[in-house]
Formats: C-alpha cells, sequence, structure tokens
C-alpha cells in the first residue's frame, strides 16, 4: 500500500491556466494568442495549452499529447450501453465514446527539469502534441534532465521512440523494474493480445535506445522533493510520482482514475489493465484515504489539466477539479 501521509497531500498553490488561459490577471483565449501571433509573422502556430501551480520550490507544468475516443466497450465491469449512461449523466458523451486526454507533467526546481511521461505521440487517436508543446513553453527535448514512466503502455513511452530514435538524449530514464521485466518478455509478448503488442515493442525500443535507463525497485527519492509512489495493478510496475516541498504536496496517479467511471465505481476496469484484481485492491485502498485527506492529484486521463481530488459525497466518491482561480 503507499504510504500517503497527511503532509504528502497537503493543498498547492495554482499559478494559472496557460492556452485558454490566465495572463496577468485577465482572461486570454488560445484564438487571441494565435491572431496575435500570426499578426506579427502571419505563420500559422498551433496553439497547446498549459497549466501550471506552484509545489514549494517546484514548478509543476500539465502539457498534453493529445486525446483519444476510448470505446464504451472498454470498460470490463459495466456493458458499454451503462458507461454510455454514465458518460451522458455527466455531459460527456460522445459518439466514439469515453475521451481520454494525454496529460504530461513537467517538474522544475530550478536545477533540474523532470518530465513524468512522453505521451503516444500518434499511436493512438489525435496524439502527438507534446514535442510542440514543449517547443511552445521554450525548451527543447535535450532540456529534459530525466523521464518518470509510470508504466510501459504505448501512451505513456510512445514519445521516448518516435521515429525509432532516442528523443530525449540526455535525460536519465527511471521505469519500474516490474514493468521493465513484464514488457521485455519474448514469452509474456507471444501470448499477448493484438492491442498490446505496440507496448511491447516499444518496451524493446525503450531498452535499446536509452542506456541511461535505470530499472527501479520500489518507492524511491529520485531527487529531493520527488519521489516514487507504488500503485501497482494497472500493470506489474505501475508507480505515481510525489512531488512536496514547502509543506505543499502533489501525486501523480497515471493511470489509477479513468474518467467517467472513476472514482466512483472501483470495479470497473479499462481494457488495458494488467491485474484486474490488483488494480481494484489498490484503488479500494486509494481512494478512500485520498478522499480523507484532501489530496491533490494529477491523473493523466482527466480533462486537462488533469487536477483534483476525490471527494466523498454521501457514500460515492466523486472526482472533484482543482481550483485553478488565481490567489496571492
Amino acid at each position: 500500500m503507499p504510504q500517503l501521509s497527511r503532509r504528502a497531500f497537503a493543498s498547492a498553490l495554482p499559478l494559472g491556466l496557460v492556452g485558454g488561459s490566465l495572463l496577468s490577471g485577465g482572461l486570454v483565449s488560445a484564438s487571441s494568442v494565435q491572431a496575435a501571433t500570426q499578426a506579427v509573422d502571419k505563420t500559422p502556430v498551433a496553439i497547446t495549452p498549459f497549466a501550471q501551480i506552484r509545489i514549494g520550490r517546484f514548478t509543476v507544468t500539465a502539457l498534453t499529447d493529445g486525446y483519444a475516443d476510448m470505446p464504451y466497450d472498454y470498460f470490463p465491469g459495466r456493458s458499454a450501453p451503462e458507461v454510455e449512461k454514465a458518460a451522458s449523466a455527466q455531459f460527456t458523451a460522445r459518439p466514439s465514446g469515453v475521451r481520454f486526454l494525454f496529460n504530461q507533467y513537467l517538474v522544475e526546481d530550478g536545477e533540474r527539469r523532470i518530465l513524468i511521461d512522453a505521451g503516444a505521440a500518434g499511436s493512438i487517436g489525435q496524439t502527438g502534441k507534446l514535442p510542440q508543446a514543449l517547443t511552445n513553453y521554450g525548451l527543447r527535448p535535450d532540456q529534459i534532465d530525466a523521464i518518470i514512466v509510470t508504466h510501459m503502455h504505448q501512451d505513456h513511452m510512445g514519445g521516448l521512440v518516435l521515429a525509432g530514435k532516442n528523443n530525449y538524449p540526455d535525460a536519465e530514464l527511471y521505469i519500474d523494474r516490474r514493468d521493465v521485466t513484464h514488457w521485455t518478455d519474448p514469452a509474456k509478448k507471444n501470448g499477448a493480445p493484438d492491442f498490446l503488442q505496440p507496448s511491447f515493442n516499444m518496451a524493446e525500443e525503450v531498452v535499446r535506445l536509452y542506456p541511461k535507463l535505470q530499472a527501479i525497485d520500489g518507492e524511491r527519492e529520485i531527487t529531493p522533493g520527488v519521489s516514487i509512489v507504488d500503485l501497482t495493478g494497472h500493470t506489474p510496475g505501475h508507480i505515481g510520482v510525489r512531488i512536496e516541498d514547502g509543506g505543499k504536496s502533489l501525486i501523480m496517479v497515471s493511470d489509477m482514475i479513468f474518467p467517467v467511471v472513476h472514482p466512483a465505481a472501483t470495479d470497473v476496469f479499462f481494457l488495458f489493465e494488467q491485474d484486474r484484481v490488483a488494480a481494484k485492491a489498490m484503488r479500494d485502498r486509494f481512494f478512500p484515504l485520498a478522499a480523507s485527506e484532501g489530496a491533490l492529484i494529477a491523473a493523466t486521463h482527466m480533462p486537462f489539466p488533469g487536477l483534483g481530488r476525490v471527494v466523498a459525497d454521501r457514500g460515492e466518491m466523486q472526482w472533484q477539479v482543482a481550483d485553478w482561480a488565481l490567489q496571492e
């Protein structure tokens, strides 16, 4: 069970949302930013949003690689009509399914830049926006010092090996050893369904292309204030990342929470889930604890920027979006 204390669950101070943004105290839309840019150089510019909060000395920036709509029958534990009904009740139903965002998080403390996950890179849906998002933010891939991969599904590591090359040449790479072992096992690959084959193939590429890969064991500190949280279940080595400093904290829980179905029902899964029994047990432990402590959470697939809290409402767990209003 992850060791999650009251200190780890302290709230964080929002800074602002950009690209549909809060800038200099005023609301600025992505279209107005783009229009102003084009008025100068007449060149169309792709606008990718980002949002930031401060966790003590850390600036955490939410970026996005894009989105994909997951069919309603991708959620074992409920029928497709039941999932669609739940999406309709939340005013999020789409003809093609439940919309998953692909949120990545950049952690900076003035000395190191740590990226949490690298996106699907066009391998799923309308993705592949992360490189442009980093460019818009003013960073090159070779300026990333470290990357934490929360697990080795294609939508979390595709950007590492896009076009068959090492796209973050100076970054140390951290992945749980259990996932590295699982996703590079030829026997497991041979017995896996077709929809998991891209993940096995990418895992082989990651191991081949990243000599700075560190296969890590269990919970540990990557750098002071940035540590690994064990959230096994979704995959054998599924991990989260805790950022904490100055009495503030944020826990990035990756695929512990999916839109529409979570956190209300822990017996609803996702097609890619590796161990449903372990995944349910982890959510059964984590969600009530997160609710009782008011944990600030970042989740990969929730609506951008993916930050919120699990709250208990008349006995049912619900997702509450974090308040992004600027505060003094």
